[in-house]
């Protein structure tokens, strides 16, 4: 044993104990005078001017943030569909105009009569994990300005398992088109489909449930961009992890990508955009980064560091729109990928809280629309008076000018 060390090192102990004890009590004394006289000096200050608050409730540098940014949110939009149901997934929305808005979801689920949750926490409104309590009707909607349904392509859910976006393109404003992508059992349509406004179907992409990576099939398409030649992309990007191209007529012309973590590399192309130069900006979610590529397919750039990149717009700004739906904000980044600004808050499901936000849309009133997959609802924001432009998701580069009024 080595207990005559042991005794030695105790003493020792004992009186550095004694010693700092000392220094602390000194040191208490000392600083609680020194507090007082701070606390005298202090109480002696006049009070601060409090500055009114704007009359628009638009929020201040100081303090917390606003749940809703620069928007206030339409808490009755859209309106219940049929009393007792509600929105299951809801994969895309898109404003062509303020009065028509297209929405695609999986279908409806019962409204329930309190808060059920899965066994990871998640609130049961996800109408793929709950097949035995969702019904297959609404899942190509239009909603009118007041969340008003306009009409349902009831005729058209039999092709739909998934639908994942709704997009228009901005040099054919009298098409709209929709991609269904995945679903959470891993079945998916693996098509892409033109419609006219009016619902009748003109083109199909892909094999309806067949995957495959060549000219002619999908593995989990995402999402669609448009070129002023009538030329489009197709993020195939869940399982084939590549951008193809075609050409209006809906012929293959080429394509790029392979799966991996490499800088040109994708994990899962989540969302796609292009630029007024031709640049296209992949939401790269699976890498947690936005890629940046030209028209020749060259990688120009990498955002990184982005957690959830679920879709992506470029707005006649010169801005990119992000949306992450791993922390729920809308991220706005200038052209060389800096951010600029970012709000939203959530998970939740009161009005205006954002989770698992989808896809994003903006119609020409500069009113700001989202579809939720996990909050399982459209959404409409309208900007507060006097708010900031600068922090308003202003209009796309692919928004479809369109004088649509029936």
């Amino acid at each position: 044993m080595y207990r005559g060390k042991s005794s030695t090192y105790n003493e020792s102990v004992k009186e550095a104990c004694v010693t700092l004890q000392k220094r602390m009590t000194y040191l208490a004394i000392s600083g609680c005078f020194a507090l007082a006289i701070s606390f005298v000096a202090a109480c002696a200050q006049p009070e601060p001017a409090v500055e009114d608050a704007p009359a628009s409730g638009v929020a201040q540098e100081k303090g917390g943030s606003d749940v809703t940014g620069h928007y206030d949110v339409v808490e009755d939009w859209p309106k219940t569909m049929e009393e007792g149901w509600t929105s299951a997934r809801t994969g895309g929305v898109w404003a062509l105009s303020p009065d028509r808005i297209f929405v695609v979801m999986t279908g409806e689920l019962p409204i329930l009569d309190g808060p059920r949750f899965e066994s990871n926490g998640r609130p049961v409104r996800n109408a793929v994990d709950h097949p035995d309590t969702k019904r297959d009707r609404h899942r190509f909607v239009l909603y009118d300005g007041e969340g008003n349904l306009v009409s349902s392509w009831q005729h058209l859910n039999h092709l739909f398992v998934h639908p994942h976006s709704v997009k228009m393109s901005p040099y054919d404003p009298d098409h709209v088109w929709v991609v269904d992508g995945r679903s959470e059992s891993g079945v998916c349509a693996e098509s892409v489909w033109k419609f006219t406004l009016e619902g009748e179907l003109v083109m199909t992409l892909g094999e309806q449930g067949v995957p495959g990576n060549d000219e002619t099939h999908f593995a989990g398409p995402t999402d669609l961009a448009f070129l002023p030649n009538g030329d489009f992309y197709v993020a195939d990007g869940y399982k084939n992890g590549r951008i193809v191209k075609f050409n209006a007529a809906g012929e293959y012309q080429s394509e790029f990508g392979t799966r991996g973590r490499d800088p040109g590399q994708f994990t899962q192309i989540h969302g796609i955009a292009v630029d007024s130069e031709g640049r296209i900006y992949a939401a790269d979610r699976g890498n947690s980064r936005v890629q940046v590529f030209d028209a020749d397919y060259n990688l120009l750039d990498i955002w990184p560091n982005i957690p959830f990149p679920m879709d992506i717009a470029i707005t006649n700004d010169g801005h990119a729109w992000v949306v992450d739906g791993n922390v729920n904000k809308f991220l706005k980044f200038d052209l060389d990928g800096h951010l600029q600004y970012a709000w939203g808050t959530g998970p939740g499901g009161k009005p205006g809280h954002v989770w698992g936000t989808h896809r994003i849309s903006v119609d020409t009133d500069g009113n700001f629309y989202t579809a939720a997959v996990w909050g399982g609802r459209a959404q409409k924001f309208t900007p507060k008076e006097g708010a900031d432009p600068a922090k308003l998701v202003g209009s796309f580069l692919d928004f479809p000018r369109h004088p649509y009024e029936g």
